[in-house]
């Protein structure tokens, strides 16, 4: 039996493309991947493993469609649309965001019978023996999400919010970094049994909440100057390659005693969410749930295990309308 056969086994009945039918698979294998350490948390956790989720989140798209490319879209070589790069560290980096940002026209709040518009991709790690390892990624179905209509909030749990609600709960967020972040922690807690550190809760939440789409630009300065205020939060030095083949920021932060850092991923060209991901930072054997059988592989330094980009968004007037 061949890997991939394997790997889908472990979320055997999770029919596709329905996300929210898939996360329980995805999220045992994101615990695998942790060796077993991280309790799970079904209800907090598992739309940081889903691109581009009932609502997804950008900032380019504030000035219209936001149709993500690997180059840079001037044809402007290193130059970004939001200025030379500043990868010298979070305060720098996500500082230059929020200027960039805060200097943006905000476009009006959606009007609630208005649709979210996403495409994204997500891949998973074919685990294999020795050199032969690569990451196998599948195009996402594209999905409409009303933005404020009933449907939108039909059957949502607290912690899992519109794209209405996400926009004004991010605009209320307040102006004082380590206020903002204690909201973060507040609108997403930890769940029941899953031990994790205060700055680990911080940072799953804002991975959430920066996903979300739309956010106004101000508010999205906001969260990026706490984000960079988080014990253990750094920017890779130079970019990397996303899942789509595009060269993005990493954002990263190593996740207590899971052998990987999570890395949310912006684009260089003005600081738009353009996906996450999970890498391995030493060399460890993948332990399974009790009762898995196969898969026991050992995991490499630099393992990218799970990863989803979001390669477009939109606001939209109807179900079915692309930008």
């Amino acid at each position: 039996m061949d890997e991939m056969t394997r790997l889908r086994e472990l979320r055997a009945g999770a029919p596709a493309p329905d996300r929210a039918a898939l996360a329980p698979g995805r999220q045992r294998l994101t615990d695998a991947i942790a060796g077993g350490r991280r309790g799970r948390r079904p209800w907090a956790d598992w739309r940081i493993a889903s691109a581009g989720a009932a609502v997804a989140v950008t900032v380019a798209a504030l000035l219209g469609a936001q149709l993500l490319d690997a180059s840079d879209p001037r044809g402007a070589g290193p130059a970004t649309v939001a200025g030379d790069l500043d990868l010298s560290g979070p305060a720098r980096t996500l500082g230059r965001a929020a200027d960039f940002l805060e200097g943006l026209t905000p476009p009006p709040e959606p009007r609630d019978d208005q649709w979210i518009y996403t495409q994204g991709a997500v891949g998973q790690l074919l685990l294999k023996t020795g050199d032969d390892r690569a990451v196998e990624v599948r195009r996402e179905p594209a999905s409409w999400t009303p933005y404020g209509s009933g449907a939108a909030e039909k059957d949502k749990s607290d912690d899992d919010l519109s794209a209405r609600e996400t926009y004004r709960v991010a605009n209320a967020l307040p102006e004082d970094p380590a206020a903002l972040l204690a909201k973060v922690r507040e609108r997403y807690p930890s769940g029941p049994g899953a031990p994790e550190s205060e700055a680990a809760q911080t940072f799953r939440g804002l991975n959430v909440l920066v996903e979300s789409y739309p956010l106004a630009p101000d508010a999205l300065a906001r969260i990026y100057r706490a984000m960079a205020t988080v014990p253990g939060v750094e920017i890779t030095d130079h970019l990397v390659e996303d899942a789509a083949g595009r060269q993005v920021i990493a954002v990263t932060r190593e996740e207590e005693g899971t052998h990987q850092r999570r890395e949310i991923l912006l684009s260089p060209y003005d600081y738009s969410y353009a996906g996450m991901r999970f890498v391995v930072t030493e060399d460890h054997e993948m332990d399974l749930p009790a009762g898995t059988e196969g898969l026991d592989r050992e995991l490499f330094a630099g393992d990218v295990t799970l990863t989803e980009v979001r390669t477009a968004a939109a606001v939209v007037d109807a179900e079915g309308d692309k930008p």
